[in-house]
């Protein structure tokens, strides 16, 4: 029988040896390669088999795959791999699984439990579905729903401040934070047995007693003035306001803050007499409204959290510091407005960021 013949192309040629010659080519590729080369000389299989040291069926399945689908032929075929172990049922189970009140003692399942509830399918599977659908067991969503019937005017009220405030006007966003601890946190340097050293804090602290911060924050200027107490009383709010409203003489000021009962009634508190301060209460259960808290979180990430303290006058002394460099390059908050539309007609919430 005469022997079958490869004719190669130039191109063909080229990218066969450049595998042979190439040095990340898999071997595979270049055993495979080799036995087309070696064909395209005389196509004897036998002396082919010979050279490449393996058999003549090996060397005719290459060829006849080569004839059949030219370079791309000299590739893996495709191959079932694995059968499947866990099919859609199993991923329909565990999320029907979710759905049911954890076991007695639970509050909450995990991808133990799970597992263990289903009895056929493992932890790793549950928490490969619970990947691939985006869920998290330990995260927790929460909101805050405001109750006040009259939310709609107060918020409006707010905001209207915020995006266009009075001629001539200040408007200030007043709030305290109380109890601020002063902990003394363990520190120092440990040694590993491995010789490196890292320095930090232990878990354990003292408590050197608490105090209380008083804020005033200028709306258009992010200016921030405080006030340090000892206590929260009407008596200490007063005393701040006072002393805020004395550096704005002859002005204008309008007051935005939350409805603490030490906050209200005006008349109680002394500022009545007082003319040109207005106060605008946030509503209910929405102090997202007040752009104070917004910097108490600022104060509280840059100065606060991991700080050691040893008396309440070095937590003051902190926040002093703080506010003296924020206030070096006070900006506004850039507050924006947007009406998202329920499906429910003449109904509508107000989305508020800054």
């Amino acid at each position: 029988m005469k022997p079958t013949t490869i004719a190669l192309s130039k191109k063909e040629r080229n990218t066969l040896t450049g595998w042979i010659r190439g040095t990340t080519t898999e071997q595979r590729l270049v055993f495979r390669a080799s036995i087309i080369l070696r064909l395209a000389k005389d196509g004897n299989v036998s002396a082919c088999s010979r050279s490449e040291r393996t058999t003549p069926l090996t060397v005719r399945k290459w060829r006849d795959r080569f004839l059949a689908g030219r370079l791309s032929g000299l590739a893996d075929a495709p191959r079932p791999g694995k059968p499947e172990t866990y099919g859609a049922r199993a991923e329909e189970r565990i999320l029907a699984q979710l759905d049911q009140e954890p076991p007695e003692g639970y509050a909450r399942w995990n991808g133990t439990l799970l597992a263990q509830a289903l009895g056929d399918v493992s932890s790793d599977q549950v928490w490969r579905v619970l990947r691939k659908r985006g869920i998290s067991l330990e995260r927790r969503h929460s909101w805050c729903v405001s109750t006040d019937p009259e939310f709609t005017a107060k918020a409006a009220d707010v905001v209207g401040l915020y995006l266009n405030p009075p001629e001539h006007a200040v408007v200030l966003c007043v709030d305290e934070k109380p109890s601020i601890q002063a902990l003394e946190r363990a520190q120092g340097w440990l040694r590993l047995p491995n010789g490196k050293a890292f320095t930090g804090f232990s878990h354990c602290y003292k408590r050197h007693g608490t105090t209380t911060l008083f804020a005033a924050m200028e709306v258009a200027t992010g200016l921030v003035k405080t006030g340090h107490y000892n206590r929260r009383r009407r008596r200490e709010f007063l005393d701040f306001m006072n002393a805020v409203v004395k550096q704005y003489p002859g002005k204008e000021i309008h007051v935005v803050l939350d409805n603490l009962n030490t906050h209200k009634p005006k008349r109680d508190l002394g500022l009545a007499r007082h003319k040109n301060v207005h106060f605008h209460f946030t509503p209910t259960y929405s102090s997202w409204l007040n752009q104070i808290e917004c910097w108490f979180s600022i104060l509280s990430r840059s100065a606060l959290k991991g700080a050691s303290f040893t008396s309440p006058q070095q937590v003051r002394e902190a926040i002093d510091k703080f506010v003296k460099v924020h206030n070096r390059k006070a900006a506004p908050f850039e507050w924006t407005k947007s009406v998202v539309y329920q499906k429910q007609p003449k109904k509508y919430v107000t989305n508020l960021r800054n």
